[in-house]
Protein backbone atom coordinates (compact mmCIF):
# COMPACT_ATOMS: atom_id res chain seq x y z
CA UNK A 1 0.00 0.00 0.00
CA UNK A 2 1.21 3.35 -0.85
CA UNK A 3 1.38 6.38 1.74
CA UNK A 4 -1.92 7.51 0.44
CA UNK A 5 -3.84 4.45 0.35
CA UNK A 6 -6.22 3.71 3.89
CA UNK A 7 -9.02 1.36 4.86
CA UNK A 8 -12.15 1.89 6.08
CA UNK A 9 -14.66 -0.26 8.45
CA UNK A 10 -17.91 1.24 7.02
CA UNK A 11 -19.76 0.22 10.08
CA UNK A 12 -23.52 0.72 11.06
CA UNK A 13 -22.07 2.07 14.52
CA UNK A 14 -19.10 3.68 14.12
CA UNK A 15 -16.50 4.07 11.33
CA UNK A 16 -12.87 3.68 11.37
CA UNK A 17 -10.11 5.18 9.18
CA UNK A 18 -6.38 3.48 9.14
CA UNK A 19 -3.91 4.73 6.94
CA UNK A 20 -0.43 2.82 7.15
CA UNK A 21 2.30 3.97 8.92
CA UNK A 22 -0.19 5.88 11.85
CA UNK A 23 -2.68 3.28 12.29
CA UNK A 24 -6.16 3.68 13.42
CA UNK A 25 -6.34 7.47 12.45
CA UNK A 26 -10.10 8.35 12.81
CA UNK A 27 -13.03 6.47 15.15
CA UNK A 28 -16.22 8.50 14.88
CA UNK A 29 -19.98 7.13 14.97
CA UNK A 30 -21.89 6.39 11.79
CA UNK A 31 -24.17 9.23 12.24
CA UNK A 32 -25.54 12.15 10.33
CA UNK A 33 -27.82 15.21 12.17
CA UNK A 34 -29.84 16.19 8.79
CA UNK A 35 -32.30 19.31 9.03
CA UNK A 36 -35.26 18.78 7.02
CA UNK A 37 -36.54 22.27 6.60
CA UNK A 38 -32.97 23.21 5.18
CA UNK A 39 -32.44 19.91 3.28
CA UNK A 40 -28.83 19.93 4.55
CA UNK A 41 -26.36 18.25 6.61
CA UNK A 42 -26.33 19.98 10.31
CA UNK A 43 -23.49 18.13 11.47
CA UNK A 44 -21.70 14.46 10.97
CA UNK A 45 -20.11 11.71 13.80
CA UNK A 46 -19.81 12.04 17.22
CA UNK A 47 -21.28 15.55 17.35
CA UNK A 48 -24.46 14.04 15.34
CA UNK A 49 -24.62 11.29 17.91
CA UNK A 50 -25.15 13.17 20.81
CA UNK A 51 -27.98 14.58 19.01
CA UNK A 52 -29.80 11.13 18.66
CA UNK A 53 -32.75 11.27 20.76
CA UNK A 54 -32.21 15.35 22.20
CA UNK A 55 -33.13 16.96 18.30
CA UNK A 56 -35.95 19.26 17.77
CA UNK A 57 -38.49 18.18 14.95
CA UNK A 58 -37.27 19.56 11.89
CA UNK A 59 -33.92 17.54 12.80
CA UNK A 60 -33.20 13.82 12.46
CA UNK A 61 -30.34 11.61 13.46
CA UNK A 62 -29.51 9.54 10.49
CA UNK A 63 -27.68 6.20 10.61
CA UNK A 64 -27.00 5.55 6.79
CA UNK A 65 -25.50 1.78 7.38
CA UNK A 66 -28.54 -0.04 8.33
CA UNK A 67 -27.07 -3.92 9.77
CA UNK A 68 -23.92 -3.32 7.17
CA UNK A 69 -26.01 -2.14 3.99
CA UNK A 70 -26.80 1.36 2.86
CA UNK A 71 -29.64 2.50 3.42
CA UNK A 72 -29.48 6.18 2.29
CA UNK A 73 -27.09 6.19 -0.54
CA UNK A 74 -26.14 10.16 -0.89
CA UNK A 75 -25.97 10.35 2.76
CA UNK A 76 -23.19 7.82 2.80
CA UNK A 77 -21.36 9.44 -0.35
CA UNK A 78 -21.19 12.66 2.06
CA UNK A 79 -20.38 11.50 5.10
CA UNK A 80 -17.48 9.15 3.91
CA UNK A 81 -16.27 12.27 1.93
CA UNK A 82 -16.28 14.11 5.39
CA UNK A 83 -14.51 11.05 7.44
CA UNK A 84 -11.79 10.57 4.10
CA UNK A 85 -11.09 14.32 4.48
CA UNK A 86 -10.97 14.52 7.99
CA UNK A 87 -8.66 11.70 8.27
CA UNK A 88 -5.96 12.50 5.34
CA UNK A 89 -6.47 16.53 6.00
CA UNK A 90 -7.89 18.48 3.33
CA UNK A 91 -4.94 19.22 1.24
CA UNK A 92 -5.02 15.70 -0.68
CA UNK A 93 -2.06 15.84 -3.43
CA UNK A 94 -3.50 12.35 -5.36
CA UNK A 95 -6.66 10.37 -4.59
CA UNK A 96 -6.28 7.45 -2.56
CA UNK A 97 -6.53 3.94 -2.72
CA UNK A 98 -9.51 2.62 -0.68
CA UNK A 99 -9.41 -0.57 0.34
CA UNK A 100 -13.28 -1.00 2.38
CA UNK A 101 -14.90 -3.60 4.44
CA UNK A 102 -18.45 -5.16 4.10
CA UNK A 103 -20.15 -7.87 5.50
CA UNK A 104 -19.67 -11.49 4.35
CA UNK A 105 -22.12 -11.92 1.79
CA UNK A 106 -23.75 -8.61 0.44
CA UNK A 107 -24.82 -8.57 -3.32
CA UNK A 108 -23.19 -7.40 -6.19
CA UNK A 109 -25.88 -4.69 -5.83
CA UNK A 110 -24.86 -3.68 -2.17
CA UNK A 111 -21.21 -3.81 -3.16
CA UNK A 112 -21.01 -1.39 -6.16
CA UNK A 113 -23.45 0.93 -4.11
CA UNK A 114 -20.48 1.13 -2.06
CA UNK A 115 -18.05 1.09 -5.01
CA UNK A 116 -19.56 4.07 -6.21
CA UNK A 117 -20.10 6.34 -3.38
CA UNK A 118 -16.21 5.56 -2.33
CA UNK A 119 -15.43 7.01 -5.58
CA UNK A 120 -17.60 9.74 -5.50
CA UNK A 121 -16.17 10.33 -2.14
CA UNK A 122 -12.61 10.95 -3.81
CA UNK A 123 -11.26 7.46 -4.39
CA UNK A 124 -8.71 6.75 -6.88
CA UNK A 125 -9.01 2.96 -6.75
CA UNK A 126 -11.78 1.33 -4.47
CA UNK A 127 -11.22 -2.65 -3.26
CA UNK A 128 -14.05 -4.35 -1.55
CA UNK A 129 -13.10 -6.66 1.92
CA UNK A 130 -15.17 -9.30 3.44
CA UNK A 131 -15.51 -8.56 7.12
CA UNK A 132 -13.90 -11.88 8.29
CA UNK A 133 -11.12 -11.56 6.36
CA UNK A 134 -9.88 -8.03 7.13
CA UNK A 135 -11.24 -9.60 11.12
CA UNK A 136 -8.75 -12.09 10.62
CA UNK A 137 -5.87 -9.89 9.31
CA UNK A 138 -6.36 -7.52 11.83
CA UNK A 139 -6.55 -9.95 14.62
CA UNK A 140 -3.09 -10.90 13.89
CA UNK A 141 -3.64 -14.30 12.31
CA UNK A 142 -1.71 -15.22 8.96
CA UNK A 143 -4.44 -16.07 7.09
CA UNK A 144 -2.51 -17.28 3.83
CA UNK A 145 -1.16 -20.61 5.22
CA UNK A 146 -3.11 -23.57 4.57
CA UNK A 147 -4.86 -23.90 8.22
CA UNK A 148 -8.32 -23.36 9.20
CA UNK A 149 -8.55 -19.94 11.35
CA UNK A 150 -12.12 -19.42 12.46
CA UNK A 151 -12.76 -15.82 13.60
CA UNK A 152 -16.52 -14.29 14.69
CA UNK A 153 -16.66 -10.63 14.31
CA UNK A 154 -19.71 -9.21 16.41
CA UNK A 155 -20.12 -5.26 15.07
CA UNK A 156 -22.69 -3.06 15.34
CA UNK A 157 -25.16 -4.25 12.74
CA UNK A 158 -23.74 -7.73 11.80
CA UNK A 159 -22.46 -10.62 13.05
CA UNK A 160 -20.02 -12.64 10.41
CA UNK A 161 -18.84 -15.64 11.20
CA UNK A 162 -15.73 -17.57 9.09
CA UNK A 163 -13.63 -20.36 8.19
CA UNK A 164 -10.92 -19.13 6.46
CA UNK A 165 -7.95 -20.54 4.47
CA UNK A 166 -5.23 -19.93 1.98
CA UNK A 167 -6.10 -16.19 2.21
CA UNK A 168 -9.88 -17.08 1.38
CA UNK A 169 -13.21 -17.77 3.46
CA UNK A 170 -13.92 -21.15 3.03
CA UNK A 171 -17.66 -21.58 5.09
CA UNK A 172 -19.03 -18.49 6.34
CA UNK A 173 -22.43 -16.60 7.67
CA UNK A 174 -23.40 -13.36 8.04
CA UNK A 175 -26.94 -12.58 10.60
CA UNK A 176 -28.42 -9.64 10.96
CA UNK A 177 -27.63 -9.54 14.94
CA UNK A 178 -24.96 -7.86 16.72
CA UNK A 179 -24.02 -5.54 18.86
CA UNK A 180 -26.84 -2.85 18.87
CA UNK A 181 -29.08 -5.93 19.31
CA UNK A 182 -27.92 -5.61 22.57
CA UNK A 183 -28.51 -2.38 23.32
CA UNK A 184 -32.49 -2.79 21.56
CA UNK A 185 -32.95 -5.66 24.12
CA UNK A 186 -31.95 -3.72 27.11
CA UNK A 187 -34.41 -1.28 26.40
CA UNK A 188 -37.47 -4.25 26.31
CA UNK A 189 -36.44 -5.43 29.12
CA UNK A 190 -36.20 -2.61 31.44
CA UNK A 191 -39.96 -1.16 29.42
CA UNK A 192 -41.46 -4.72 30.27
CA UNK A 193 -39.71 -5.59 33.42
CA UNK A 194 -39.77 -2.33 35.24
CA UNK A 195 -42.35 0.09 33.30
CA UNK A 196 -39.17 2.47 32.12
CA UNK A 197 -38.77 4.32 28.76
CA UNK A 198 -35.00 4.83 28.35
CA UNK A 199 -33.02 5.55 25.24
CA UNK A 200 -30.27 4.08 22.83
CA UNK A 201 -27.45 5.81 24.92
CA UNK A 202 -28.34 4.24 28.39
CA UNK A 203 -28.70 0.93 27.13
CA UNK A 204 -25.67 1.34 25.62
CA UNK A 205 -24.37 2.30 28.85
CA UNK A 206 -26.15 -0.29 31.10
CA UNK A 207 -24.79 -2.91 28.31
CA UNK A 208 -20.75 -1.29 28.97
CA UNK A 209 -20.85 -1.56 32.45
CA UNK A 210 -23.14 -5.05 33.95
CA UNK A 211 -24.13 -6.65 30.78
CA UNK A 212 -22.80 -9.68 30.43
CA UNK A 213 -23.95 -13.35 28.78
CA UNK A 214 -21.85 -15.83 30.88
CA UNK A 215 -21.89 -15.71 35.06
CA UNK A 216 -19.18 -13.94 36.50
CA UNK A 217 -17.53 -14.20 40.00
CA UNK A 218 -19.34 -10.26 41.12
CA UNK A 219 -23.37 -9.43 40.33
CA UNK A 220 -22.93 -5.92 39.49
CA UNK A 221 -25.28 -3.24 39.68
CA UNK A 222 -26.62 0.19 37.88
CA UNK A 223 -28.57 3.00 38.83
CA UNK A 224 -30.46 3.95 35.97
CA UNK A 225 -32.81 7.10 35.51
CA UNK A 226 -35.81 6.63 32.88
CA UNK A 227 -39.10 8.06 32.24
CA UNK A 228 -42.07 5.89 33.75
CA UNK A 229 -44.16 4.03 30.98
CA UNK A 230 -47.28 4.50 32.74
CA UNK A 231 -47.04 8.31 34.59
CA UNK A 232 -44.73 9.42 32.32
CA UNK A 233 -42.38 11.07 35.10
CA UNK A 234 -38.80 10.87 35.57
CA UNK A 235 -38.14 7.10 37.32
CA UNK A 236 -34.93 5.50 38.66
CA UNK A 237 -34.65 1.83 39.04
CA UNK A 238 -31.77 -0.18 39.81
CA UNK A 239 -30.69 -3.07 37.24
CA UNK A 240 -28.92 -5.98 38.10
CA UNK A 241 -26.06 -8.12 35.39
CA UNK A 242 -28.56 -11.27 36.22
CA UNK A 243 -30.80 -8.93 34.70
CA UNK A 244 -29.16 -8.09 31.78
CA UNK A 245 -27.96 -11.83 31.14
CA UNK A 246 -31.35 -12.28 31.11
CA UNK A 247 -32.35 -9.55 28.72
CA UNK A 248 -29.06 -10.89 26.53
CA UNK A 249 -30.81 -14.45 26.10
CA UNK A 250 -32.39 -14.47 23.01
CA UNK A 251 -29.68 -12.50 20.95
CA UNK A 252 -26.75 -14.46 22.11
CA UNK A 253 -28.25 -17.56 21.73
CA UNK A 254 -28.41 -16.36 18.19
CA UNK A 255 -24.94 -15.79 17.61
CA UNK A 256 -24.03 -18.94 19.34
CA UNK A 257 -26.51 -20.54 16.62
CA UNK A 258 -24.67 -19.01 13.83
CA UNK A 259 -21.14 -20.14 15.54
CA UNK A 260 -22.64 -23.80 15.39
CA UNK A 261 -23.67 -24.10 12.18
CA UNK A 262 -20.55 -23.10 10.66
CA UNK A 263 -18.62 -24.98 12.80
CA UNK A 264 -20.97 -28.00 11.41
CA UNK A 265 -20.46 -27.54 7.93
CA UNK A 266 -16.57 -27.07 8.24
CA UNK A 267 -14.36 -29.44 5.66
CA UNK A 268 -12.84 -31.96 8.79
CA UNK A 269 -9.27 -31.48 8.33
CA UNK A 270 -9.95 -27.55 9.12
CA UNK A 271 -12.02 -27.98 11.71
CA UNK A 272 -9.24 -30.08 13.44
CA UNK A 273 -6.84 -27.05 13.05
CA UNK A 274 -9.71 -24.74 14.67
CA UNK A 275 -9.94 -27.25 17.44
CA UNK A 276 -5.97 -26.94 18.33
CA UNK A 277 -5.80 -23.29 17.10
CA UNK A 278 -9.31 -22.01 18.90
CA UNK A 279 -11.47 -19.29 17.86
CA UNK A 280 -10.94 -15.54 17.66
CA UNK A 281 -13.25 -12.87 18.78
CA UNK A 282 -13.28 -9.80 16.91
CA UNK A 283 -15.65 -6.15 17.07
CA UNK A 284 -16.90 -3.98 20.00
CA UNK A 285 -20.10 -6.90 20.37
CA UNK A 286 -16.81 -9.23 21.36
CA UNK A 287 -16.49 -6.81 24.31
CA UNK A 288 -19.45 -8.12 26.12
CA UNK A 289 -18.28 -9.83 29.07
CA UNK A 290 -18.18 -13.57 29.14
CA UNK A 291 -19.04 -14.03 25.58
CA UNK A 292 -15.08 -15.88 24.77
CA UNK A 293 -16.14 -18.08 28.03
CA UNK A 294 -19.95 -18.80 26.41
CA UNK A 295 -18.75 -19.82 22.89
CA UNK A 296 -15.64 -21.59 24.39
CA UNK A 297 -18.09 -23.71 27.02
CA UNK A 298 -21.15 -24.35 23.78
CA UNK A 299 -18.38 -25.39 20.72
CA UNK A 300 -15.72 -27.11 23.40
CA UNK A 301 -13.41 -25.16 21.71
CA UNK A 302 -10.53 -22.68 23.23
CA UNK A 303 -12.08 -19.09 22.71
CA UNK A 304 -10.27 -16.05 22.52
CA UNK A 305 -10.61 -11.88 22.25
CA UNK A 306 -8.24 -10.49 20.08
CA UNK A 307 -6.26 -7.66 21.27
CA UNK A 308 -8.38 -4.04 20.18
CA UNK A 309 -11.23 -6.50 19.10
CA UNK A 310 -12.72 -2.98 17.96
CA UNK A 311 -10.16 -1.66 15.60
CA UNK A 312 -9.37 -4.77 14.26
CA UNK A 313 -11.30 -4.95 11.11
CA UNK A 314 -10.18 -1.11 10.08
CA UNK A 315 -6.86 -2.58 10.49
CA UNK A 316 -7.06 -5.37 8.68
CA UNK A 317 -9.02 -3.57 5.78
CA UNK A 318 -5.81 -1.40 5.77
CA UNK A 319 -2.82 -4.44 5.69
CA UNK A 320 -4.98 -6.55 3.07
CA UNK A 321 -2.86 -5.42 0.17
CA UNK A 322 0.16 -6.43 1.68
CA UNK A 323 -1.24 -9.60 3.02
CA UNK A 324 -2.59 -10.55 -0.70
CA UNK A 325 0.91 -9.59 -2.11
CA UNK A 326 2.17 -12.30 0.59
CA UNK A 327 -0.30 -14.48 -1.07
CA UNK A 328 0.51 -13.60 -4.64
CA UNK A 329 4.57 -14.39 -4.30
CA UNK A 330 3.61 -17.64 -2.79
CA UNK A 331 1.53 -19.04 -5.66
Amino acid sequence: MAAMDIGIDLGTTNILVYAKGKGVVLKEPSVVAYDKDADKIKTIGEEARQMIGRTPSNITAIRPIRKGVISDYSITERMLKYFIQKAMGRRMFRKPRINICMPNGVTAVEKRAVEEATYQAGAREVNIIEASVAAAIGAGIDITRAFGNMVIDIGGGTTDVAVLSLGDVVVSTSIAVAGNDFDQAIIRYVKRQHNLFIGEQTAEAIKIKIGDVYPQVESEMMTVKGRNVVSGLPKTVTLTSEEIRQAFQEVISKIVEAVQGVLETTPPELANDISSRGIVLTGGGSLIKGIEELIGETTGINTMVAERPDCAVAIGTGLYSEVMEKLGKQN
